[in-house]
């Protein structure tokens, strides 16, 4: 039986993997990585010496045929995202889908495996320390450039629900710009977690003024990845 394992990785702490996680890399033929050389850093801080491929949302399909090819030549297959777990908002998705749909056969009949191999997530660990109502949430991953994007903070604002999603240090100014003006005369609270798991780990709350301040005031705080909450 081969094995496609979808693996959770640190998402800034290397220490943050687990034992079955290092068993499943170093046991596989391939690592499917968003980027190589991000990987590599994760590999070698815990000696594990494996082939890797680049697997990402520019790929071709062609990858994918090769991805299915060696699955069913029966080698075992670790897909990792550049931190977290894969499939929550990136491309790993997609190749589960397909390989769902091309290999069906094969997993009916179980000579294929798709396996979670379970870990770190900037989704649950901002949660975690929001201190925020969570029971429930809206999750909507990253935010749209353009097309969709004033219909998604008109939404936001009308939730019953907590609303988590993920920003850029590029575009976090813009977007609590947009939280300001739509949750004006709301009494929904706004919180920040950036540098999750890392030195200079940090969460900021308050309103969607106070927090956009906050930023605008520390110039030198808007670097990392934000998750953004928005609590009721």
């Amino acid at each position: 039986m081969s094995l496609f394992s979808v693996v959770a990785t640190p998402i800034g702490n290397l220490e943050d993997i687990t034992i079955r996680s290092l068993r499943v890399l170093a046991a596989a033929d391939v690592v499917l990585c968003e980027d190589t050389r991000m990987t590599k850093k994760l590999l070698d801080r815990h000696d594990i010496r494996v082939q890797t491929l680049s697997y990402h949302a520019h790929s071709r399909l062609s990858r994918v045929d090769d991805v299915v090819a060696l699955l069913k030549e029966g080698k075992n297959v670790a897909l990792v995202s550049d931190a977290g777990t894969p499939g929550i908002s990136d491309p790993g998705s997609q190749l589960v889908r397909r390989i769902r749909e091309e290999m069906k056969k094969e997993i009916e009949e179980g000579v294929l495996k798709i396996e979670a191999i379970p870990g770190p997530s900037a989704l649950t660990a901002a949660l975690s320390i929001a201190g925020v109502p969570c029971a429930d949430f809206v999750f909507l991953g990253f935010l749209p450039h353009k097309k969709g994007r004033e219909t998604l903070f008109k939404e936001i604002k009308s939730s019953e629900r907590s609303v988590v999603f993920y920003e850029s240090p590029h575009r976090i100014l813009k977007t609590l710009e947009s939280l300001v003006t739509h949750l004006e005369g709301e009494t929904k609270q706004v919180v920040i977690c950036r540098e999750l798991t890392k030195i200079f780990e940090e969460v900021v709350s308050g309103s969607a003024q106070e927090v956009k301040t906050y930023f605008e005031t520390h110039p030198d705080k808007v670097r990392g990845e934000f998750v953004v909450i928005v609590s009721v």
